[in-house]
């Protein structure tokens, strides 16, 4: 059993730059494929970017493309999301999640452990 622990969450401005970070322990990390998801209040899960086993493959969603960077450290087991250019748009809670099987994906349904979520608020 995987789990993940996410910390970095704050409250700033619009402009503002903010990392997140993702622990994960109980599992072999470097096996795994991560993603970082986002649900903002009243809508629906969406993906924010994913990177694959070895880090040498990143998938972003076309609203963060350019401003924000997926990261991993396989000998810390952790997944960072570093989110530049923040916008009041970039409120909500932030998923880490990890896939055991097969490359990065898009879809939060293909994936098999999530953390407990990590509050981003921007203001304007």
């Amino acid at each position: 059993q995987v789990q993940l622990v996410e910390s970095g969450r704050g409250l700033v401005r619009a402009g503002d730059s903010l990392r997140l970070s993702c622990a994960a322990s109980g599992g072999t990390f470097s096996s795994y494929s991560m993603a970082w998801f986002r649900q903002a209040p009243g809508k629906e899960r969406e993906f924010v970017a994913a990177v694959n086993w070895a880090g040498r493959s990143t998938y972003y969603a076309d609203s963060v493309k350019g401003r924000f960077t997926i990261s991993r450290d396989n000998a810390k087991n952790t997944v960072y999301l570093q989110m530049n250019s923040l916008n009041p748009e970039d409120t909500a809670d932030y998923y880490c999640a990890a896939k055991s099987c097969g490359g990065a994906k898009p879809s939060p349904a293909v994936y098999d452990y999530w953390g407990q979520g990590t509050q981003v608020a921007v203001s304007s």
